[in-house]
């Protein structure tokens, strides 16, 4: 004989499932935002300074320079 499924079993059944749905739901909405920020990270497009085009121009001396 199975035991009687009261009505306390079938709420806290219920209302494990709905902390669970929830709980998945923010870690994939979390890995999701991770995602996105890491693709708009790869689609940003990195580049040099370029180099100034006086390179015969004499630089001032940096102060650790001078001796």
């Amino acid at each position: 004989m199975t035991p009687a499924i009261t009505r306390t079993k079938v709420v806290k059944l219920l209302t494990f499932a709905v902390i669970m749905i929830v709980s998945i739901g923010i870690v994939l909405g979390i890995a999701a935002l991770f995602g996105m920020a890491v693709h708009k990270g790869y689609e940003y497009n990195h580049t040099v300074d370029p180099l100034p085009e006086d390179k015969d121009a004499v630089q001032p001396a940096k102060k650790a320079d001078t001796r």
